[in-house]
């Protein structure tokens, strides 16, 4: 089976994602107890996706969040480097356009979207400033920026609990409902490698945005960063 290393090469990142697409959103499920549909309807109140408004998702996978997008009459455009990720966003999703976009060169014009959000995919991106970079210009003037990624919990015995999770009780669980178990070991690497909370804003300030701020999910297992292209 495939699997991504930490130096996030785009085509094993891509190839490792088609491997899991089909069962994707049943072993997030499981592996979060359920946590991943609180998280998705907060960003969706986050995002606030009104009439009119275009809105990006990127790292969309099989279009679950890119769905709740549309419930208030905004367009929605959501992008993704697994083939196989957009296949079955296709298959499951009909009305909504799935298109090949690496977040590290968007194939979108400046100042094209209202809102670029991406949920649990900047931290698999390969040079995350040139991410931000991309995001920024394709926003409109006072666009908003959504992210949502795993992040560092704020209480230290139930952080140490969680990554003792990561390493070992999180693989164990995905062989069980995963169509590619090692996916998920780089899943753990992968967020133990991940900035904390402040540094994580303090990049996105520096790539250009305003009014950069964060809330805490799930006692800081789950961070969603908010931001303005000013």
């Amino acid at each position: 089976m495939n699997r991504a290393q930490l130096d996030k090469q785009p085509d094993d990142v891509a190839s490792m994602f088609d491997d899991v697409a089909s069962r994707y959103d049943l072993t997030n499920d499981v592996l979060t107890f359920g946590l991943a549909r609180t998280w998705r309807r907060t960003v969706a109140h986050s995002v606030a996706a009104g009439p009119g408004e275009r809105v990006l998702d990127l790292a969309a996978g099989t279009g679950t969040s890119s769905m709740t997008f549309t419930h208030h009459g905004a367009e929605v455009v959501a992008g993704d480097i697994s083939q196989g990720m957009l296949s079955e966003g296709r298959r499951r999703h009909p009305k909504i356009d799935f298109i090949y976009a690496d977040a590290m060169d968007l194939p979108f014009s400046d100042a094209s979207f209202d809102v670029v959000t991406i949920s649990f995919g900047i931290r698999n991106v390969n040079d995350v400033d040139t991410a931000l970079a991309e995001m920024l210009r394709v926003l409109k003037p006072g666009g908003r920026l959504i992210i949502c990624e795993f992040s560092t919990p704020t209480f230290d015995p139930f952080s140490l609990v969680y990554k003792e999770y990561l390493m070992r009780a999180l693989p164990a669980v995905a062989k069980a409902v995963s169509s590619n178990p090692e996916a998920y070991v780089y899943l753990a690497e992968s967020i133990r490698a991940w900035p904390d909370q402040d540094e994580f804003a303090q990049q996105i300030l520096g790539a250009g945005f305003d009014q950069v701020k964060h809330r805490n999910l799930t006692g800081g297992i789950v961070a969603v960063h908010h931001a303005l292209k000013p």
